[in-house]
């Protein structure tokens, strides 16, 4: 006798999911994509090892460049969340996996060795398929050349991907990404005469460039780490987060944040 009764209110529910109707005719002109920043990552590890780590591993990315195959793979659809930037902050936004799309692209990283830390270079090819990958992302969600940045980038103080030798001229060259011109670069270097500026006005600089940096003007790891990563992304020969002319001369030419 129970079972009527409860087939009923089971029917009466379906009857009312089904009966929801959704108007999409007045559509608000206030609104803009969730994502506001794409996150460059190295895999430090082989393919299969990390097609395995991105789809069971605990953590995610929207893509995953191979290195060898002419293919990107879409482990995450663009409009979920991947969980790829962890602790991560860039012009005042936080926690950015909701933010943004996660890249990984696959790389070793690199070895320690008794001759120093070794780093791996990235094929020419599979920079070309970012490049176009990066273009229809950006095109698509209208993100902000400054806004393109790598891991190291948002988490300077615990991340280095994608290295130093991650060919961030070539995204400038593609249009993708703000990069100090080469004239502007000398011509601050000629102002600054030689003289190295105070540790709180490299601060105050990364901070306009979009870096979580101390504002105490004590040259402290923190602030090391984060001199570091803009050295590694636009002198990274030498990225040893001290501060020095040539880095005060490409921040004064860095184009500003729009």
């Amino acid at each position: 006798m129970k079972i009527l009764p409860l087939l009923a209110l089971t029917l009466l529910l379906a009857g009312c999911a089904g009966s929801l109707r959704i108007d999409d005719r007045y559509p608000s002109r206030d609104q803009s994509s969730r994502v506001e920043f794409i996150v460059l990552h190295y895999t430090s590890s082989d393919l299969p090892d990390s097609l395995k780590t991105l789809s069971h591993g605990g953590v995610s990315a929207h893509y995953l460049l191979p290195a060898d195959q002419a293919k990107i793979y879409r482990m995450v659809d663009e409009n979920r969340r991947a969980w790829h930037a962890g602790d991560s902050q860039w012009r005042g936004r936080t926690w950015l996996n909701a933010s943004s799309i996660g890249i990984e692209i696959v790389n070793p990283g690199y070895e320690d060795t008794p001759a120093g830390r070794r780093w791996h270079a990235y094929p020419q090819p599979q920079i070309d398929r970012l490049i176009a990958l990066l273009k229809d992302i950006q095109a698509r969600h209208g993100v902000a050349p400054a806004n393109i940045v790598g891991h190291s980038d948002i988490a300077p103080q615990r991340k280095v991907d994608p290295g130093p030798l991650f060919p961030w001229r070539q995204l400038a060259a593609a249009g993708l990404i703000p990069w100090p011109k080469a004239a502007t670069v000398q011509d601050k270097l000629r102002q600054l005469d030689g003289r190295v500026p105070e540790v709180a006005w490299f601060q105050h600089q990364l901070e306009r460039a979009g870096y979580a940096v101390p504002q105490h003007g004590q040259l402290d790891q923190a602030t090391r780490n984060v001199l570091a990563a803009f050295q590694m992304k636009y002198r990274p020969e030498q990225h040893d987060g001290q501060p020095d002319v040539h880095s005060a001369a490409l921040l004064l030419a860095l184009p500003p944040v729009e």
